[in-house]
């Protein structure tokens, strides 16, 4: 493992560049973190091996939040019929700004036969803090992707609600070259309210959880499951969409944050017994 110098700091600069790159590689039936580059503020833990043969790592940010310019890269590179799991040991926390936004890119891709879990913990923005994010996922032939994206109104227990200045969010998914799946959310408190009637109204939290595959082919029954993981917790509203070609996204509300946890969790292990093929393990932060 390497870790790369730091540019010369610009002192008219307010922020960090920070650099993640991991490249996976299959050796026997277990997958193996071939490569690991980082800057910090961008770290990774050392990934532990799940019973199916999935490298399990922690994505870190040691100093515990991002600060309004910083500009933090993460690429990941998995090779074919590699399975990974990527989290974070907490959520993200959004720092405030009087200037530049902080901005996450995150570029990840699938070789043939390659399955991705990306389950980071939901963000939270502070008080006039201000996040752009982008999240693109390439998959190849035969590749499987479970990705989640969620967010809180802000730190609820000091009570900011909507407080923040701007959280836009993208993702997109390709497979074999054709774009499947293209969401943003654009959030700006001080332009429309989100507590009005028809958007987030009382809840605080939200998630959307993307599962895409080349294969299988009954994605309607996939869907039905996610439903009725939705349709059994009483504490959350949502629902599920079929994308134009293999995959299904779901997105609910929530009002906490263990109730959005417990049900992305509950999506989670639903998603990875259908579409992965595997059985779900202790989500407990190794």
């Amino acid at each position: 493992m390497n870790s790369e110098r730091n540019p010369e700091p610009n002192p008219e600069r307010v922020g960090r560049d920070g650099f993640l790159r991991l490249q996976f590689e299959r050796r026997g039936a277990r997958t193996i973190l071939g490569e690991s580059r980082f800057t910090l503020p961008l770290q990774a833990m050392a990934p532990l091996t799940l019973d199916d043969g999935t490298a399990y790592l922690m994505l870190l940010n040691p100093t515990g939040g991002v600060l309004g310019g910083d500009h933090l890269v993460t690429e990941i590179i998995q090779q074919a019929g590699t399975r990974v799991c990527l989290t974070t040991p907490s959520a993200t926390r959004i720092y405030r700004t009087a200037g530049q936004p902080a901005i996450l890119d995150t570029k990840i891709q699938l070789g043939e036969g390659a399955t991705l879990e990306y389950l980071p913990d939901h963000v939270i923005p502070h008080e006039r803090s201000a996040l752009r994010q982008s999240l693109r996922v390439e998959m190849a032939a035969g590749s499987r992707a479970i990705v989640l994206d969620s967010m809180a109104s802000g730190r609820v227990a000091h009570g900011e609600r909507w407080s923040f200045t701007e959280m836009d969010s993208r993702m997109e998914v390709f497979q074999c070259g054709k774009p499947v799946f293209h969401n943003r959310t654009r959030i700006v408190p001080s332009s429309r309210n989100p507590r009005e009637i028809g958007l987030m109204e009382e809840f605080d939290y939200m998630a959307c959880l993307g599962i895409f595959a080349d294969g299988p082919d009954d994605w309607l029954s996939v869907a039905a499951a996610m439903h009725a993981e939705l349709d059994r917790e009483a504490h959350v509203w949502g629902g599920v969409s079929l994308v134009s070609w293999r995959g299904c996204v779901v997105r609910f509300l929530a009002r906490s944050a263990s109730d959005m946890t417990s049900m992305n969790r509950k999506l989670w292990d639903a998603a990875r017994e259908l579409v992965v093929q595997a059985p779900a393990f202790d989500h407990r932060k190794y």
